[in-house]
């Protein structure tokens, strides 16, 4: 299991990356690519969650292309969603997942809320990213959408994962990467702890201690297999 959380300072990253932990990063990160370099791996997140009608397409796209430098350990870019509905959803991401792909970035569909893998198109996307309400995610619908992307050979992340708990059933459900916020608001004090879990992972024979990253590249989305992160946590 990848970890990713938000940081906005250099320190931030070269803390988190001693442990294992990358970065989710979205345009209003202020995060740059000097700062996205230190850590071990990233993610692009559309801000969709956070900005709502506010989401500007073209400038998304334009911070992705300034982040083009560091592209190599991005583990994937989200195409725009709309929470609760993956109806709505797929109708806003199909025309963008080809200019995710453009750009060399592997795209990811968000599934939400009514998520039904007979509605999209395979083809179109790269890594399935299971979002949506508690009510979706910790369902049986959510465990079975995280096989179904397994089953299609997708790289399966899943969002707002902020509990030991919620960690260690996503990783037994599957999924590749998770993220969660809970270091942004008080990472002194919650670093310890989210380290831990990927101790208590190694226990239960899904980690590595004391990281969370897989080593020489072993556990890397498709189109990502340049990307070496055990070279990079080096013999932690």
């Amino acid at each position: 299991m990848i970890y990713l959380t938000t940081a906005g300072a250099r320190a931030d990253a070269v803390e988190l990356g001693r442990v294992g932990i990358g970065l989710m990063l979205t345009p209003a990160s202020g995060v740059r690519v000097a700062t996205a370099r230190l850590a071990p791996c990233w993610a692009a997140d559309n801000g969709c969650f956070a900005q709502g009608a506010r989401f500007d397409l073209a400038a998304y796209l334009a911070w992705l292309a300034a982040m083009l430098p560091v592209v190599g350990t991005c583990l994937f870019a989200s195409a725009p969603d709309v929470l609760g509905d993956a109806g709505a959803t797929w109708a806003r991401s199909r025309p963008v997942l080809p200019e995710l792909r453009a750009l060399g970035y592997p795209a990811a569909l968000v599934a939400q809320d009514g998520w039904d893998g007979r509605a999209v198109d395979w083809d179109a996307f790269d890594v399935l990213f299971i979002g949506g309400t508690d009510a979706f995610k910790l369902a049986p619908a959510g465990s079975a959408a995280i096989a179904e992307g397994k089953a299609r050979g997708r790289w399966v992340h899943v969002g707002r994962v902020n509990s030991w708990r919620r960690l260690a059933a996503m990783t037994a459900a599957g999924a590749d990467s998770s993220d969660g916020t809970t270091l942004a608001y008080n990472r002194r004090r919650y670093l310890p702890e989210v380290a831990g879990w990927g101790r208590r992972l190694r226990g239960l024979g899904q980690g590595r201690d004391p990281v969370f990253l897989g080593r020489r590249g072993e556990c890397l989305p498709p189109r990502r297999q340049d990307l070496r992160i055990g070279d990079w946590v080096g013999g932690a």
